[in-house]
């Protein structure tokens, strides 16, 4: 048999997008039920699904526990041989059938509602089994599969993505979840570091190399030298941040006819240096870094130096 290969995957993706608006336009007063129900829960959130349902519900359930909504898949054909166990009264069921007749699934139902779990259905036959036995029934709209033959998961499968996705960004915006508590999360891996917090990398107390605007010039590199970043920071009587002397400006100076023995810091350093805070990403201290091309950062608190950050910090915490 002869197509054309690229224009038919094209044809299949064209009719998952069109099965995703079936699902849009099928998203009612029953989406904002089902997330006032998982809102209120005491409980996790329970996913489950057999076959290619349950591999998207085990997908869903990760993405809710990594964006603020505890929750576990639990495999019905291994809750019917124990697992229910894992379940507690607390425990709000999410199940997913495109049919709503999967026996595994069916099979656990009457347990749940026995035991008093709310349950919320996720299913493309809202007149099923399942969805009869549910409180809140999430129907999926999907009037054939992206497969030719009408058979293979395709679009019903990418509908319920979608629609799991739907639900947990609805849930992170509506509790504030933030970057740092994604990154609480994700503290292994390329997201963890990419949401790598100052504070985390900085350089505190006696590690910092402090002195007040008024040292001699000479006694300000003695300091440099003996804190091992190629800089000090210069404060005023008040302890705040009033400039910063870097390898570079000592080398600057003394090109330009300067005299170490002679002088004060406050007479070689750079005036209002550029700082960052303790709250800020790695990476926006990096980006400052390369724009200025500069290598230290102070971190400041109300003016106040609180630690130091050095371009080789960066590089060591792996953000890049």
């Amino acid at each position: 048999m002869s197509i054309d290969i690229v224009r038919f995957g094209k044809e299949i993706i064209e009719e998952e997008i069109r099965a995703l608006n079936r699902l849009k336009d099928a998203l009612n007063e029953n989406f904002e039920k089902a997330v006032n129900l998982i809102l209120g829960t005491t409980g996790k959130v329970i996913i489950t699904g057999i076959g290619k349902s349950g591999i998207i519900g085990k997908k869903i359930a990760s993405t809710f526990s990594s964006t603020g909504t505890p929750s576990f898949f639990l495999h019905p054909a291994e809750a019917i041989h124990g697992d229910l166990g894992m379940v507690e009264k607390e425990d709000l069921i999410i199940a997913i059938s495109n049919s709503g007749e999967s026996p595994e699934l069916i099979a656990i139902i009457p347990t749940l509602k026995r035991w008093g779990n709310k349950i919320i259905a996720i299913t493309n036959n809202p007149n099923s089994t399942l969805a009869k036995n549910s409180d809140i029934v999430l129907h999926l709209n999907i009037d054939k599969e992206a497969c030719p033959l009408n058979l293979a998961p395709t679009s019903s499968t990418t509908a319920t993505l979608v629609l799991g996705d739907a639900l947990a960004s609805t849930l992170l915006t509506i509790r504030n979840f933030k970057k740092e508590h994604f990154a609480e999360f994700h503290p292994g891996g390329a997201l963890g570091k990419k949401l790598m917090k100052v504070s985390q990398i900085m350089h505190t107390g006696e590690k910092l190399p402090i002195v007040p605007e008024n040292t001699p010039l000479q006694d300000a590199i003695i300091t440099m030298s003996e804190k091992g970043f190629g800089a000090v920071l210069i404060v005023d009587k008040n302890n705040h941040l009033k400039g910063i002397l870097t390898d570079g400006d000592l080398r600057r100076f003394i090109k330009k006819g300067g005299s170490i023995d002679k002088s004060k810091v406050e007479d070689a350093m750079t005036i209002s240096p550029k700082y960052i805070t303790e709250d800020m990403l790695v990476l926006e201290a990096l980006e400052i870094m390369e724009r200025y091309k500069i290598t230290v950062l102070p971190v400041v608190k109300d003016n106040i130096p609180i630690g130091l950050v050095h371009l080789h910090d960066i590089l060591k915490s792996g953000v890049v």
